[in-house]
């Protein structure tokens, strides 16, 4: 019986983590096709993600069974969501899907790493060789060339990147994660709006490009965050890491399937070497942590 049980859990859990994979994929397809088509602009498609993001998330927070935990506001946090959120979308003006979340993904573990590192924790020669890898990665797709991506572009995705990663450092240990998203989407979408207003002169927004913009928001951020909640307490710290590693090659596969976008060598090798060298220091840290454990 308990054997089925822990069947039963396993699957589910490895349902979720795909679920959650695939929602934080979409979130790069979505934005690329709204602005793609032309069908909204950067500024209006942000303030509709955080807003229809912060709806979602208050209300499936306040349908729960238990209440959300009193906390501190958090602005620090908020302002980094609210600058990641807009970064993003001006990035895509430029990027393809695919492009686009593998910059933002590895500025986001190189962020986090770098803090690491900062706050005094050991990397390994294995760590070291695989964070050189993914910065060399990283550099090499964004260094001048035909196939090099539009430099003002990376240059956006990666200040994104750089806040998200700062965004969820920030998010490390809170009682409640969910809630805590709650109220950070609730704190960042009066600044997007507050950029719509000084953008006025540029905005426009047709039905797709509004129903693109709520569904990143509401399912594709709100739920999706739910969903990889709700599997995280059945992940280890490294798991939860290394799974992450699938969502630029997701990304990059729908862009080519849905948004007909290239997957240029460059690309192919860029992604290669900043995932690798991520899952080579994520490997190597845990050796680490594995050597400490064993030592008396």
């Amino acid at each position: 019986m308990a054997e089925a049980r822990g069947g039963r859990t396993g699957l589910s859990t490895i349902a979720l983590t795909t679920a959650a994979m695939l929602a934080f994929a979409a979130n790069s397809l979505l934005c690329r096709l709204a602005l793609q088509q032309g069908g909204i602009d950067p500024a209006s498609f942000g303030s509709i993600r955080l807003v229809s993001g912060a709806l979602a998330l208050a209300l499936i927070v306040r349908l729960r069974a238990r209440p959300a935990p009193a906390a501190r506001a958090d602005w620090l946090a908020a302002a980094m969501l609210f600058a990641y959120v807009a970064f993003f979308s001006f990035a895509y003006l430029s990027l393809s899907a695919g492009t686009g979340a593998l910059i933002l993904f590895g500025a986001v573990q190189l962020t986090m790493f770098g803090a690491g590192l900062r706050a005094g924790e050991m990397f390994g020669p294995l760590a070291w060789s695989g964070f050189v890898l993914a910065v060399g990665g990283l550099v090499y797709l964004v260094s001048p060339g035909l196939a090099a991506p539009p430099p003002l572009g990376a240059t956006l995705m990666a200040v994104a990147g750089v806040a998200w990663g700062v965004y969820s450092l920030r998010g490390r240990g809170v009682a409640d994660p969910l809630a805590a998203t709650a109220r950070n989407f609730v704190r960042a979408a009066p600044m997007a709006l507050v950029l719509s207003l000084a953008l006025l002169s540029q905005a426009h927004a047709d039905p797709a490009g509004i129903a693109l913009a709520i569904a990143s928001g509401a399912i594709t951020s709100g739920l999706g965050y739910v969903i990889w909640y709700a599997a995280l307490p059945h992940l280890s710290a490294l798991r939860a890491a290394t799974v992450q590693l699938s969502v630029p090659p997701i990304a990059a596969f729908g862009g080519v399937l849905f948004l007909a976008e290239a997957l240029t060598p460059r690309l192919a090798l860029a992604s290669l070497a900043i995932l690798g060298g991520i899952g080579l220091v994520l490997a190597g840290k845990a050796r680490t942590v594995r050597a400490r454990g064993s030592s008396p």
